[in-house]
């Protein structure tokens, strides 16, 4: 919390200015590093894999390997980090997808690969849940929308910058990107041992006792923790399973254009949600959560399910600009939300967050393909959409505080 001295009449007043805390920038950089790796493996893992001679189904089990051990290591991240402590299990779960993620580049063989693609699901669990943890508990309740939004934008901007990166650097060799992406973990694991302070209780070790812990049954019962988990669960299911497992396929199968015009369009959408990301926050912040999750899950509902009857690539392209600007909204008020239900509660609310959105992308990829091969596009989005619908629905029963208290 920061202070400003004002004059009126000769006096001078303190008042209170919060600002975004110094483990928001922190973790705003690192947040950067991180998926500026993660973007530069991406383009050139499938490729990799494919090296080892096998088929299309193993290049699809590593990719689950890793959101699978996500899933399966967060009940356990949460108890790490109240036993630990966020910084330590940050710092740490990094080591682990840095040190994985150099060894798949010099693997002998496929079940190498694939388990320690997996490792480094383990790790990454570790990172997101502890930093999540810590970005809440080092924020005061008004602000958190932004601190969110801040720490999504260094995602948002390495995942933009990354993929172009790991095209240069699979021209040298296969394996390169992989040995960036273990050093730009490094640098984001250092950064988080020397620049975040030690923490108590889920917040920043200062002056005072630390605030008292929610327990976690109350947590769970709390209707803005249940709106989180099923708005994380759906966005899970679509981003994964609708929006990047079956758009790339309808471009080249419906609207018979090249794939090149999936990457076009979706580099279109993540400018039109690191544009309305800032916005998004403040309006999250300032007019509150629930009409935040309401408009913005309706908004992409109707988006999605608008999608399969796209005439062009042009009108697709709009369509999932709609999407990316709903998409800064529901990134940022589920996660606020969460942080308002569960104050000091620790990682076991954040860890539980985080499984929601894992289980919606483990699952939605194999329905939406399920539903395309047995029924049509049209049926895989709309049960995208419903979700969506849902999710929005449900939250007409959180409170109505336009501000947290």
């Amino acid at each position: 919390m920061r202070f400003a001295r004002m004059r009126r009449g000769g006096e001078t007043l303190g008042v209170s200015l919060p600002r975004l805390s110094r483990e928001v920038y922190v973790l705003g950089v690192i947040a950067f590093f991180v998926m500026v790796g993660f973007g530069v493996v991406v383009p050139v893992l499938p490729v990799y894999v494919r090296s080892f001679g096998v088929g299309y189904l193993e290049i699809g089990a590593v990719v689950s390997a890793f959101a699978l051990m996500r899933f399966v290591s967060s009940p356990f991240t949460g108890r790490l980090i109240d036993w630990a402590g966020e910084r330590v299990i940050l710092a740490s779960g990094i080591g682990i997808v840095a040190v994985s993620s150099g060894l798949v580049g010099v693997a002998q063989n496929y079940p190498q690969l694939l388990l320690l693609r997996g490792a480094g699901g383990v790790g990454s669990a570790m990172f997101t849940v502890a930093a999540m943890t810590l970005l809440l508990g080092s924020t005061a309740p008004g602000f958190r929308a932004r601190a969110i939004g801040f720490y999504q934008g260094g995602f948002l901007l390495g995942g933009m910058a990354g993929p172009a990166l790991g095209g240069l650097l699979a021209t040298i060799s296969l394996t390169a990107p992989f040995f960036f992406y273990a050093a730009t973990l490094a640098v984001a694991g250092i950064l988080g041992l020397v620049l975040l302070r030690p923490v108590r209780g889920g917040v920043v070790a200062a002056a005072g006792p630390a605030p008292e812990r929610i327990p976690f049954r109350t947590v769970l019962r709390d209707t803005r923790f249940r709106a989180a988990c099923i708005a994380n669960f759906s966005t899970g299911w679509n981003s994964f399973g609708v929006r990047n497992a079956l758009i790339p396929v309808l471009v080249v199968e419906v609207l018979r254009g090249p794939t090149a015009w999936s990457g076009i369009a979706f580099a279109f959408a993540a400018v039109a949600q690191t544009v309305a990301l800032a916005p998004a926050a403040r309006f999250v912040d300032i007019v509150g959560r629930r009409p935040a999750i309401i408009g913005a899950f309706l908004v992409a509902g109707l988006t999605i399910l608008a999608v399969p009857f796209s005439p062009n690539i042009i009108v697709l392209t709009i369509l999932l600009c709609l999407y990316g600007v709903a998409s800064a909204f529901m990134g940022t008020a589920p996660a606020a939300s969460v942080g308002d239900a569960a104050g000091a509660g620790g990682g076991r609310p954040v860890s539980v967050f985080s499984m929601f959105s894992d289980l919606g992308a483990i699952v939605g990829p194999l329905a939406a393909g399920f539903l395309v091969d047995s029924a049509s596009y049209p049926v895989a989005f709309g049960v995208g959409a419903l979700l969506f619908f849902a999710t929005s629905v449900y939250a007409l029963r959180m409170p109505r505080q336009a501000r947290p208290a």
